[in-house]
C-alpha cells in the first residue's frame, strides 16, 4: 500500500466560508482521502486557518476584537463546521502556530543564503486618512487587466492576474474608503522568484498527467507578458510572522511581517509538526522530508483556481530554493468557480448559502452528494436550489435510499428480520454481478484519477442497478408462487445494500455508517472482489430496518430557502 500526503487549501480566518469555497478544495481532499484509506492506503491529510495579512486584521477590527482573539475564536468555529461536513482531517492547525513561525524564518534564512532574497527599496501606498502604509489587501481598485472595479492590491479575483497596489486604477483604501493616497519610500525583502524560472517552468513540464487547469494557469504566469516576476515577501503589518534572521530581527527589516502568501503555504508542513506535538503521530518527517523516508510519498494538493499560482511557482520557489530535502507537490488538483443561483456568492450582500447555514437546514450528506456530484472541475458550476431539490429526491432519496428501505421493509415483512436461506443464483443474477464488477471498476478507476464528478456518475450508475434488478425480478411477485427464489432474490439484494455502503462511504459517510450498522456489517472493508461482497452477509445474519436515510425536499422547502438565501442581487 502507498502512503499518500493530502492538503487543503488553508481557508482565511475571516469569517464561516460559503459552499463555493468548500468545493473548491476541503471537500474533494476529504473525498479522495477517505477513498484512499478505505482501500487500505496510510494517508495523511492536513488543513488548517491562514492567520495572517490583512484578512485577519481587517475582520478582527470591525469584531472589535484583538486579533489574536479573534483567530482563535474563528479557528474553533471553522473547525467545528469542518467536523459537522465530516471533513476527516488528521490535524486542522493554524498558521499564527509557534512551529510555523519558526519554519517560516527558517525557510526565509535559507532562501537568504542561496541569494534568492533580495532587500529593494520601493515606494508603497500610504493612506493619509489612515495615517499608516497599505499592505496589499488593503488597497482595492480597477483592475487594468480585466477592467474588475473591485480588484485587490495583490491579486484581481476576477481574472487571477498578480498585481500591485501601484497597478490599480483609481485605488482606495479598504480601512476608510480614501482615496487620499500617495506613495512613499519603504524597504521591504523580495523573493527573486525570476531565478528560478528555468527550473520551475521543467517542473511543471515534467508533471504531464496534470489538469489543464492547473498548467494553463501556472505557464501563463511563467510566459505571459514579462513573465515570472520577483516578489515582495514582507509587508508593514504588525499581526504576522516577524521578519527575523535567527533569533535578531532582519537588519533593515525591524518592525515588518512575512507576507502571508509566504507563510501560509509553508503551514502545510508546520501542520504536520503540529499533529506530532499534539499527540495524534510521531515522526512528522517521514511525510515531508526526502531523507527522512518522504520520497515514497504521493503528495496530491487541493485547491481553487484563484490559488494555482502560488502553489505552482512561489511555494516551490521556497522549497526547491531552500536546497533542502522536502517534499515537493506531485498532482495539483485545482477547481473552477461554483457560483450562486445565476450570480456570485457574496458575504456582503448575504447571498448564496454559508457552511454553517447549510448544515442547520440538512445533515452534511446531502451537501456533500451535491457538491461532489457537481464539482467545478472543467467549468465553472451553478447552484441552484431546483437543481439540488431534484439531485437530493432523485438520487439520494429515489435511487439508494428506496433501494435500502423496499429491500429491508419486503424481508422484515414476508421472512423475518434475518438474511433469508433457499434458492440458488441464475443467469440473471450472474449478469448483475457482472455489471456491478464493471461498474465499480470504473468508479474506482474514476478515484483513483481524482476525477470527482465522474465517479459520482459512476457510483449513482451503480445504486441504479440494483433498483433495476428489483424491478425486473419483482421478489413481491416471484414470492406468491417460489419463496425460494423471492428468498435468493433478496439475500442478494441485502448484500447489495452492504456493498452500497462501504463504496458510498466517501461520499455520503454518515448515511453509509448508518447503512451499515443496520445491516450489522460496521465492520465492511472496501470489496476486492464484487462476487465475494455480494454473499458476505451469510444466511442467518440479522439486520433491522433502517431509518429513512435520505428524505425529500418538499416544494415549499425549496421556495423557502431560495427566498432566504437570495440576498441582494449582484
Amino acid at each position: 500500500m502507498a502512503r499518500h500526503l493530502i492538503t487543503s487549501a488553508i481557508p482565511y480566518i475571516n469569517g464561516i466560508k460559503h459552499l463555493g469555497n468548500l468545493v473548491g478544495s476541503q471537500l474533494p481532499a476529504d473525498l479522495y482521502a477517505r477513498y484512499l484509506r478505505a482501500r487500505g492506503h496510510e494517508v495523511m491529510f492536513l488543513c488548517a486557518t491562514d492567520e495572517h495579512g490583512t484578512p485577519a486584521e481587517l475582520a478582527a477590527a470591525k469584531a472589535g476584537k484583538p486579533v489574536d482573539e479573534y483567530c482563535a475564536e474563528m479557528w474553533a468555529v471553522q473547525s467545528e463546521i469542518a467536523k459537522g461536513f465530516r471533513l476527516s482531517f488528521d490535524h486542522f492547525g493554524r498558521s499564527s502556530s509557534e512551529q510555523n513561525k519558526k519554519l517560516t524564518q527558517h525557510f526565509a534564512a535559507r532562501l537568504d543564503a542561496e541569494g534568492l532574497i533580495a532587500e529593494v527599496s520601493e515606494t508603497q501606498m500610504y493612506s493619509h486618512a489612515d495615517g499608516r502604509y497599505l499592505p496589499d489587501r488593503y488597497i482595492e481598485g480597477t483592475c487594468p487587466n480585466c477592467g474588475f472595479e473591485d480588484a485587490r492590491g495583490d491579486q484581481c479575483d476576477n481574472c487571477t492576474k498578480q498585481l500591485d497596489p501601484v497597478d490599480l486604477i483609481n485605488p482606495r483604501s479598504t480601512i476608510s474608503g480614501s482615496t487620499d493616497l500617495e506613495m512613499r519610500e519603504t524597504k521591504h525583502l523580495y523573493l527573486r522568484q525570476s531565478q528560478m524560472k528555468d527550473k520551475l517552468d521543467a517542473w511543471i513540464d515534467s508533471k504531464t498527467d496534470w489538469p489543464v487547469l492547473t498548467t494553463s494557469i501556472a505557464k501563463k504566469w511563467l510566459h505571459d507578458g514579462d513573465g515570472l516576476q520577483d516578489r515582495g515577501i514582507t509587508r508593514d503589518l504588525d499581526w504576522g510572522v516577524p521578519v527575523m534572521k535567527g533569533d535578531q530581527p532582519w537588519p533593515g527589516m525591524e518592525g515588518k511581517v512575512f507576507y502571508v502568501w509566504f507563510d501560509a503555504p509553508i503551514e502545510y508542513i508546520a501542520c504536520a509538526q503540529e499533529w506530532v506535538d499534539a499527540g495524534k503521530g510521531e515522526d512528522w518527517e517521514r511525510w515531508w522530508r526526502t531523507d527522512k523516508g518522504a520520497d515514497d510519498v504521493r503528495y496530491t494538493q487541493f485547491m481553487g483556481k484563484d490559488n494555482v499560482p502560488f502553489h505552482t511557482l512561489s511555494f516551490p520557489t521556497t522549497i526547491l530554493g531552500s536546497n533542502e530535502p522536502w517534499k515537493l507537490v506531485d498532482y495539483i488538483k485545482s477547481f473552477n468557480y461554483l457560483n450562486y443561483d445565476g450570480g456570485q456568492f457574496s458575504t456582503s450582500r448575504g447571498r448564496g448559502v454559508f457552511m454553517d447555514q447549510a448544515l442547520e437546514i440538512l445533515p452534511a450528506d446531502y451537501w456533500r452528494w451535491w457538491l461532489l456530484s457537481h464539482a467545478p472541475e472543467s467549468s465553472d458550476s451553478e447552484f441552484t436550489w431546483e437543481n439540488f431539490q431534484t439531485s437530493v429526491n432523485k438520487d439520494l432519496a429515489d435511487v439508494l435510499g428506496n433501494f435500502a428501505s423496499r429491500v429491508t421493509k419486503f424481508c422484515r415483512s414476508k421472512f423475518s428480520e434475518a438474511v433469508p436461506a433457499g434458492g440458488t443464483m441464475g443467469a440473471r443474477e450472474e449478469q448483475l454481478v457482472a455489471d456491478l464488477t464493471a461498474k465499480v471498476q470504473e468508479y474506482q478507476a474514476h478515484m483513483e484519477a481524482i476525477e470527482v464528478r465522474k465517479a459520482a456518475t459512476a457510483l449513482r450508475a451503480a445504486w441504479v442497478l440494483g433498483n433495476e434488478y428489483l424491478q425486473e425480478v419483482a421478489p413481491w411477485t416471484t414470492f406468491k408462487t417460489d419463496p425460494d427464489q423471492a428468498a435468493a432474490q433478496i439475500r442478494l439484494a441485502l448484500n447489495m445494500i452492504r456493498l452500497y455502503a462501504v463504496i458510498s462511504s466517501p461520499f455520503i459517510p454518515d448515511a453509509s455508517a448508518d447503512l451499515l450498522t443496520s445491516m450489522g456489517a460496521e465492520d465492511a472493508t472496501w470489496p476486492d472482489d464484487i462476487a465475494a461482497a455480494l454473499t458476505a452477509l451469510p444466511e442467518g445474519h440479522a439486520f433491522s430496518v433502517p431509518d429513512v436515510t435520505f428524505r425529500k425536499i418538499t416544494d415549499a422547502e425549496r421556495e423557502e430557502w431560495q427566498e432566504r438565501f437570495a440576498g441582494t442581487r449582484d
